[in-house]
């Protein structure tokens, strides 16, 4: 990751962003990030957009606050509890053949 401080940026963006290759460039202002350049060679526009959505990023931020808290559940209580119940089909059973009566 590279950092840029805006009031040393004198290229237009285009130029920043043609250099990308698969670095993010951090723009910043002073100490503070303010903006990044994010090469989008391998993102999806779902993925894209559910990292600026404020109600997803709420949902993340409450998950890792539980998660440092230490309230958490192991992936087979997770399945249990969100996997529909499966009941078992006896159709697709094998079941035992009859001897034939000649």
């Amino acid at each position: 990751m590279k950092r840029l401080k805006l009031s040393s940026a004198v290229r237009p963006l285009a130029d920043y962003v043609a250099d990308l290759q698969n670095d993010t460039v951090v723009l910043t202002e002073g100490n503070r990030a303010v903006a990044a350049l994010i090469p989008l060679k391998n993102v999806d526009r779902e993925s894209m957009t559910l990292s600026q959505h404020p109600e997803f990023l709420e949902l993340i931020a409450r998950s890792r606050a539980q998660f440092a808290a230490g309230r958490t559940i192991s992936l087979d209580e997770m399945k249990r509890r969100v996997l529909p119940k499966r009941s078992s089909n006896t159709r697709m059973q094998p079941t035992a053949r009859r001897a034939r009566r000649g």
